[in-house]
């Protein structure tokens, strides 16, 4: 009972007053993110109390840049929400980002309005915790994915034959380099490692004289690529430009999938180079580094694929393991690279929307902002929250996001991601 009042229990500060109460079902709590991942018990026990609040039109529920005090799911009628510059969205009940609190971070990063009269549930922003939790030995089979027998056979070689794991291997240059890097290495010792990868050596050079680095001289040599970007900066690229190595493989069932995978991590580290960079509260080079590595994960289950007979797996099967995989697997791998813990940790959690680190913009939640806006992008009716009610979005300082921009700033700069992309690709 102490758990269920924890999650669900009466929370801080000053709320408006409701026009009444109601109760609600454990039907509609199995609707809403992350409350479903809860247990049955915990559920009913909570669907047992009154705890859904209905307001009239024109009630405002929040205000923009106010402390959050709690998680707020609208359950009936449509809330307008508008930017601290007034632009506003709508968000409805029974649409996809109503599956998903409209707010959850520290702050409010909108003001939030009924257009009509409404129902609403309110939680502690504890509940967001109830995602995201896994077991490195251990990689939990969904329920509706139960029936997957790839994935079944996957999940058991990881907990039992962990040590049997087919890990790449992070390229020399970079082994190197970050080795010499944290023994205090000078500009001239590091040049002279990049440039014992010709390959590399030619590419860090392109990469600094791309639009992602503002600059009217370009970068003629190795040592003028290196000064521009930076000694930490360098290893982070560095780093990113040789890992395109990892995804190449001669079995045809790989190719394909790597392929596409590498073209994804591309565009997502190519998005949170950008939103570093503007938001300065993170390195960029670090930032696009944690893009490209935080699906690292699916290379060892493609290649634990590939070594099955074709009557052991489906496209379908495939398709459905890859999201259940990437973050436990891939925080192994960059352990086993001996990766720094932030880079494992926005591995573990770069798809989970309502991931708590506390009130500085992190790694992970470049990441995670990032890849909300790439699949906001491509999936506009998909179970997504809004770009706005994540708590990452809350941490930004120096401008505000709202759905309907969906992140201008990554919009504005298309061009310059688009040659990103090209420099990495070609």
């Amino acid at each position: 009972m102490k758990a269920i009042k924890s999650l669900f229990g009466k929370v801080s500060g000053k709320s408006p007053a409701p026009l009444g109460t109601q109760p609600i079902t454990t039907e509609t709590l199995r609707q809403l993110f992350p409350i479903r991942n809860l247990s049955e018990e915990i559920l009913q026990t909570f669907a047992a109390e009154n705890h859904v609040e209905t307001y009239s039109a024109g009630r405002t529920l929040f205000s923009v840049n106010e402390p959050s005090t709690c998680a707020i799911f609208l359950l009936d009628g449509t809330v307008v929400l508008a930017d601290q510059h007034g632009k506003g969205y709508e968000i409805s009940a029974g649409s996809a980002q109503a599956k998903f609190p409209i707010c959850s971070g520290a702050k409010q990063t909108a003001t939030a309005t009924a257009k009509t009269d409404i129902s609403i549930l309110r939680v502690s922003l504890k509940i967001m915790l109830t995602s995201g939790r896994f077991d490195h030995g251990k990689l939990d089979v969904p329920e509706d994915l139960q029936g997957n027998r790839l994935l079944s056979l996957f999940a058991d070689h990881f907990q039992h034959h962990h040590h049997e794991l087919e890990i790449p291997s992070l390229p020399e240059v970079a082994i190197k380099l970050r080795q010499a890097i944290q023994k205090d290495v000078n500009i001239d010792d590091a040049v002279k490692i990049i440039q014992l990868d010709p390959a590399i050596s030619a590419k860090l050079i392109e990469v600094a004289n791309c639009p992602l680095y503002l600059t009217t001289v370009p970068a003629k040599n190795c040592k003028d690529a290196v000064i521009r970007i930076g000694l930490n900066a360098t290893r982070s690229l560095v780093t990113a430009l040789s890992i395109k190595q990892i995804f190449k493989s001669k079995s045809p069932l790989l190719k394909t999938y790597l392929e596409d995978l590498w073209k994804q991590s591309l565009y997502l580290s190519s998005l949170c180079h950008v939103l570093a960079s503007h938001s300065q509260q993170q390195n960029p080079e670090d930032a696009l580094l944690a893009g490209l590595t935080c699906d690292i994960g699916v290379i060892p289950f493609l290649s634990f694929v590939a070594d099955l007979p074709l009557e052991y797996h489906n496209e379908t099967e495939i398709e459905q393991a890859i999201p259940v995989v990437r973050a436990p697997v891939g925080a192994v791998v960059l352990k086993e690279w001996d990766f720094a813990d932030e880079f494992i940790q926005a591995a573990k959690h770069s798809s989970d929307w309502f991931h708590a680190s506390g009130d500085t913009l992190t790694l992970t939640d470049i990441v995670v902002l990032s890849r909300l806006h790439a699949l906001i992008g491509k999936k506009a009716n998909a179970d997504l929250p809004a770009i706005s009610a994540i708590p990452a979005a809350a941490k930004l300082k120096t401008f505000s996001l709202s759905p309907e921009n969906t992140l201008a700033i990554l919009h504005d700069a298309k061009a310059k991601i688009q040659e990103a992309l090209n420099t990495f690709i070609t």
